[in-house]
């Protein structure tokens, strides 16, 4: 990566036009650090950063890549299952929330990775749906640190 330094830069227009800027930002580069050997900067201005942009709703095309699984068994949990209700739209799409997202994994958690039945799973998320989903986060939590603990290993080695 290749640092340039701005110092001639009077305003945060001009820095926005800067070319170097532009290039920068075609590489999606969102900070940029100036650098002074001898001196600190004279402006406090800081490069403009985006703010991560979270969508309100998902295609059924991307929660299906979410858990790498096909739409059609989406829509075959959504006919099987009363928890996930996605919105549709005046096309008849539909558009998928973060509930619905988290009510479909837990259902995949328990269908795909525990192995019940379909029948099995309703009855568990009948009987106590909370406890399902307590039970699944200390799952996914415990499967993080494994997984940090086994990178330690690894640059330990």
């Amino acid at each position: 990566m290749y640092c340039y330094n701005f110092y001639n830069v009077d305003s945060a227009t001009d820095y926005r036009n800067n070319f170097f800027l532009k290039l920068f930002e075609a590489e999606r580069i969102t900070t940029l650090h100036t650098v002074r050997p001898t001196e600190p900067p004279r402006n406090n201005f800081m490069a403009y950063k985006e703010k991560e942009i979270e969508k309100l709703y998902y295609s059924i095309g991307e929660v299906a890549e979410q858990f790498n699984v096909a739409p059609s068994l989406i829509r075959f949990w959504e006919s099987e299952f009363d928890i996930i209700q996605p919105k549709k739209n005046r096309k008849g799409n539909r558009q998928f929330t973060k509930e619905d997202i988290d009510n479909i994994r837990t259902i995949y958690h328990l269908v795909k990775q525990k192995g019940f039945t379909l029948q099995g799973a309703k009855e568990m998320l009948k009987n106590d749906e909370q406890a399902v989903k307590d039970k699944m986060e200390m799952f996914e939590s415990l499967r993080r640190i494994r997984q940090f603990l086994v990178e330690v290993r690894d640059k330990l080695q």
